[in-house]
């Protein structure tokens, strides 16, 4: 049986990846969870699931979650919380799903701990993919992708001879503003932009989605999880996402990966690699019930975040730690509605461009990075 630590329980991908531990209770055994302020549903998970360690954000919360439940689970609060609960545990795997920068100390730790790691949280390899690497091939531990799109990319390179490899292609829906116009979207409003037309995901991902910085980071990602310069990286529109992305090879071969748009499919391979099991509440992909699928270029000028991600990539230090840090403090002050949708963009080429780069950084000049660069989109609203 695989013990798993979830982090980001509450979350989207974390809904989904419970979905898959119930539906196999004879594979999977939950040993711990982190989650934020939804308490009603963390309090679900408790009770459903009974793992040994619960971690939250604030001292408070845990102080309330001790009257509730007693005794019986470890309680944890804060960043040690979230790192006690990624790698203090019996947990053979940590599902990493926490949203932002955060998932980084937790998933480093983890690693040292001899853990293999599921990876959802994009943030962690954009802003120290280079020490993350380094440390789980130090340590002997997998970073299994979670993203449908790395995890096609990573079934399509299975038995395959790297060295072979001419492109990788990552598929993109486009988000919820993929036929708008420059000067449409100037008024595009918070509830158009959550609005995404093929996946149910997190607030902040789908403006990421919005905006193709989602596509960026998983470049970035892409990167790091397959030591692909960024020149053999390349992005394609594909409305309906039953392509999740491809890898093209030197003799012009082309292998895809296809299915329904779920994310449970990536999850269970992830926890089950290199096996995989029925997951029967998945619909089964009927080509001829789609009947038409449709593919466009990338249009980098009209999609200016992914080109900014693909700037800072191939820039690389922390110039993606920058980009990362303003891309979150710009989407959230969009979603308090304090900025419109494409001073998202300005505000992250402002943060870049102001930059002072470190090529080879540290964890603690990351940290410093990625905390100034939000101090500094802050002070553009004043």
């Amino acid at each position: 049986m695989k013990k798993i630590s979830l982090l980001g329980a509450t979350g989207s991908i974390g809904v989904q990846t419970l979905d898959v531990i119930e539906q196999h209770p004879e594979q999977f055994r939950l040993t711990a969870i982190s989650f934020g302020k939804n308490m009603e549903k963390g309090l679900e998970i408790i009770h459903k699931f009974e793992p040994e360690v619960i971690a939250v954000q604030k001292k408070e919360d845990a102080d309330r979650l001790r009257l509730k439940l007693g005794n019986s689970f470890r309680i944890v609060f804060g960043e040690e919380g979230l790192i006690e609960a990624a790698a203090a545990t019996e947990a053979d795997i940590v599902v990493s799903a926490v949203m932002g920068s955060v998932g980084l100390l937790p998933t480093i730790h983890a690693i040292k701990a001899g853990k293999d790691i599921a990876i959802a949280n994009k943030e962690t390899l954009v802003t120290a993919g280079h020490i993350v690497m380094e440390l789980a091939e130090k340590h002997g531990v997998r970073i299994l992708p979670v993203d449908s799109e790395h995890s096609a990319i990573f079934q399509c390179l299975n038995g395959e001879n790297p060295k072979q490899i001419e492109r990788l292609i990552l598929t993109a829906s486009g988000g919820s503003f993929r036929d708008y116009t420059r000067n449409q979207l100037a008024d595009v409003t918070v509830d158009q932009a959550l609005n995404h037309p093929n996946w149910s995901m997190g607030a902040k991902i789908t403006i990421d989605s919005a905006t193709m910085m989602n596509k960026g980071l998983e470049v970035i990602e892409a990167h790091w999880l397959f030591n692909i310069p960024y020149s053999k990286i390349d992005v394609i529109l594909h409305k309906e996402s039953i392509i999740h992305s491809m890898v093209e090879y030197k003799d012009g071969s082309t292998l895809a990966h296809l299915g329904n748009p779920d994310m449970r499919v990536p999850i269970q391979y992830a926890l089950t690699y290199p096996d995989r099991l029925e997951l029967p509440s998945s619909k089964r992909l009927n080509l001829w019930e789609i009947s038409k699928l449709h593919f466009g270029k990338m249009d980098q000028e009209r999609f200016r975040c992914l080109k900014l991600a693909y700037i800072a990539g191939e820039k690389g230090g922390t110039m993606t730690t920058a980009m990362n840090a303003a891309n979150e403090e710009a989407v959230q002050l969009f979603l308090d509605r304090k900025i419109p949708f494409l001073r998202i963009e300005d505000f992250i080429e402002k943060a870049m461009e102001q930059h002072e780069f470190i090529e080879r950084p540290t964890l603690e000049e990351i940290q410093a990075i990625d905390r100034l660069t939000r101090q500094y989109v802050q002070s553009l609203l004043n």
